[in-house]
């Protein structure tokens, strides 16, 4: 479907009355650009960074067979498919982003409450996501340059908790992200277009490199030891199919900022499954390949890509090496964290706050946030980020909920902009207080599965308890109303 400058489009949308809701980044398309390949080639920029490399591998190291990891896998990311499909469909049809589809449930003023939590949460992890790749950045600039350690040392040179060279990296990537993003969606599309390849074709020649090197008889798929069976074996491979569904869930929820700018909804589908099922589960097995190989080449097991790559003998094959996963590491935080911000603080003041803006916005506050602090304590990361990941559950719940169930897939999209009284998204005072207590309600029982201790065997499985509490009350609640 092409968004095309009709009456039901854009009609009254940029009237005086609509100011606080409407700028030119969140009104809807008038042309829809994007094909399969590039969804497709936005999920592999999304999976193939330093942390899917790493997470895949976890997997593989659960205690489980290879087939029965695999099966897990192919289980949790048809399920992604699935979902992702379901959250691409209204804002593929009406070209709107994800925080202006949320004004749907939440009212055109309640939606901000959506678009806050969504964008905290980017913040937070745009932050890591630099943070780690500069530090990846540090470890192959003191194999090159070894008389810098000393400019690596916090105890030496330091800041703010971050050593000089490790500053020097992360304004680096810092920058470098934000040149990427201020260029506009356009260049995005065309890095993530380049990235998500580029890293493939590393991923393979290093795989065959390390196969190589360590002979396929010191090959195998199981990174741990085998340590479950029968029931046993079925229950952790439920928790590794909810892990897969976690791991995704953030870019996940706000899709639609994605989805909005294909031509058609088979295009979504279609990018969808060659970017998920088959992109994941091939990237999987060559990432625990490579990863298994690194016993017999190195002596050691070695889960991160960047350290792998830096101690190849060859020093032009490391550092390109390197640097494209980092280029990669750059790819997933653009797509899953910088371009989620910009889209949610705009919507918070569109006025005032244009689509570059709020990415700027999100981009500087996270560096006051510290991210290797945060990092480096991982009793305050792990309640911060599961805290906040608590609330993506819900989000999507109520969002499908509402939109598939309670309309019926019926949007009048220039009540999304409007704050006319009359309008059928303005609710009461421009918030539709049952979304909000649904949210509320599901986001606690989320919460308390992290951080009660007798709750914490359901905190794996948050993601599905959130979002189906959050669209159970929000029918109970709407149905009562």
């Amino acid at each position: 479907m092409t968004i095309d400058s009709s009456p039901a489009t854009s009609g009254t949308l940029y009237g005086a009355n609509d100011a606080r809701l409407t700028n030119e980044d969140l009104a809807p398309l008038k042309r829809q650009t994007w094909g399969a390949y590039n969804i497709f080639a936005f999920w592999m920029s999304d999976v193939h960074s330093v942390g899917g490399y790493v997470f895949a591998g976890s997997l593989f190291a659960l205690g489980l067979t290879s087939w029965q990891v695999l099966i897990s896998l192919l289980v949790g990311i048809s399920l992604v498919y699935l979902l992702c499909n379901l959250v691409a469909r209204p804002s593929q049809a009406h070209g709107v982003p994800y925080p202006v589809m949320s004004r749907l449930c939440f009212g055109v003023l309640g939606a901000n409450v959506a678009a806050m939590i969504r964008g905290l949460i980017a913040v937070a992890w745009y932050g890591i996501q630099t943070y780690l790749a500069s530090a990846a950045f540090v470890v192959v600039v003191l194999k090159f340059y070894p008389a810098l350690s000393p400019w690596a040392d916090v105890h030496v040179h330091a800041f703010a908790g971050l050593s000089a060279l490790g500053w020097a990296g992360f304004l680096l990537l810092w920058v470098l992200q934000a040149l990427v993003f201020w260029n506009g969606m356009e260049t995005i599309k065309k890095f993530i277009d380049f990235a998500g390849p580029a890293v493939y074709l590393v991923m393979f020649v290093l795989a065959g490199w390390m196969i190589w090197k360590a002979g396929w008889q010191n090959i195998g798929l199981n990174l741990g030891e085998i340590k479950y069976s029968g029931w046993a074996a079925v229950s952790v491979m439920i928790t590794a199919i909810s892990l897969v569904v976690s791991y995704f869930s953030g870019p996940m929820l706000n899709f639609g900022d994605f989805s909005r700018y294909c031509h058609t909804f088979s295009d979504v589908k279609r990018g969808n499954f060659w970017g998920l099922p088959v992109n994941f589960l091939a990237f999987s097995i060559v990432t625990v390949v490579t990863t298994s190989a690194t016993i017999a080449v190195f002596g050691e097991l070695i889960t991160d890509p960047v350290e792998t790559v830096a101690r190849i003998d060859n020093t032009t094959a490391a550092v390109i090496g390197a640097l494209t996963f980092l280029m990669a590491t750059i790819g997933i935080n653009i797509v899953a964290n910088f371009v989620s911000a910009a889209f949610d603080f705009s919507n918070l003041a569109p006025s005032r706050i244009s689509w570059r803006a709020g990415g700027m916005l999100a981009a500087t506050a996270s560096i006051f946030i510290t991210p290797w602090n945060l990092f480096g304590n991982p009793e305050v990361i792990h309640y911060t980020l599961d805290v906040l990941g608590g609330f993506i559950g819900p989000l999507y719940g109520i969002l499908l909920a509402d939109y598939y169930l309670i309309k019926q897939r019926e949007v009048v999209v220039a009540d999304l902009y409007s704050m006319n009284p009359d309008g059928r998204y303005w609710y009461r005072n421009g918030v539709n207080r049952n979304a909000v207590k649904a949210l509320v309600l599901a986001a606690a029982v989320c919460v308390a599965c992290v951080m009660l201790p007798q709750l914490r065997a359901a905190a794996d499985f948050s993601w599905f308890i959130g979002a189906a509490l959050g669209a159970l009350f929000y029918l109970g609640l709407a149905r009562k109303g």
